[in-house]
C-alpha cells in the first residue's frame, strides 16, 4: 500500500535531508567543565610518579650536588653527577678551565700531551666546581669541528 504526499508542493533533496538545528552551547559548556574539572583535579591528586619523586627528595645524584653547592668540598673517590646511567665513554685527567679551539667549556688534560686532552662541555654537572683536580669523567662524545674529542660529561669521580 502506498502512501500519499499530502503535501501539494514536493519535496526538494535538500529539504528532505535537513536536520533540525541544534545549539552548540550544551557542548561548549561541557568541554569547558571537563577541562576545568581535570585541572582541579590534577592539583588534588597528582600523579603516582610525580608524587614519589617529591616523597623522596632527590635523588642520590640531586644531593651531591646539593651538597657542593652548599659550600661542602668534593671529596675524593664520590661519584658526582648521573649515577644511574651507564655511559659508554670515559676518560682519566685534570680539568681545566676552557674549552679546545672554542669547544666545550673546560678541558681534560690527559697524560700524551696536548693531542690527547678532551674538551668537556655538562650540562648535568657544574664543571668550575672540579677545576685543577684529577677525576675520572664518564659520558658521551659529540660530534666536533675543532676540538679532538668533544664528550659531555654525565657523571665525574675525584680521584685525587
Amino acid at each position: 500500500m502506498d502512501i500519499p504526499n499530502l503535501s501539494t508542493a514536493p519535496l526538494s533533496n535538500q529539504e528532505a535531508l535537513k536536520l533540525p538545528k541544534t545549539s552548540k552551547l550544551p557542548y561548549i559548556i561541557i568541554i569547558i567543565l571537563a577541562i576545568t574539572s581535570g585541572f582541579w583535579i590534577s592539583r588534588f591528586w597528582p600523579s603516582k610518579t610525580t608524587n614519589s619523586q617529591i616523597s623522596s627528595g632527590e635523588s642520590l645524584v640531586d644531593n651531591q650536588a646539593a651538597q657542593i653547592i652548599e659550600g661542602e668540598a668534593v671529596k675524593v673517590g664520590v661519584v658526582y653527577g648521573n649515577t644511574s646511567k651507564t655511559f659508554a665513554d670515559s676518560a682519566t685527567g685534570i680539568i681545566k678551565s676552557g674549552g679546545i679551539n672554542g669547544e666545550g667549556t673546560h678541558t681534560l688534560e690527559r697524560e700524551g700531551g696536548k693531542t690527547q686532552n678532551a674538551a668537556l662541555t655538562s650540562s648535568v654537572i657544574d664543571l668550575d666546581l672540579f677545576i685543577d683536580k684529577k677525576v675520572e669523567v664518564k659520558g658521551e662524545t659529540n660530534s666536533s669541528n675543532k676540538a679532538g674529542w668533544l664528550l659531555d660529561v654525565g657523571s665525574i669521580k675525584i680521584l685525587e
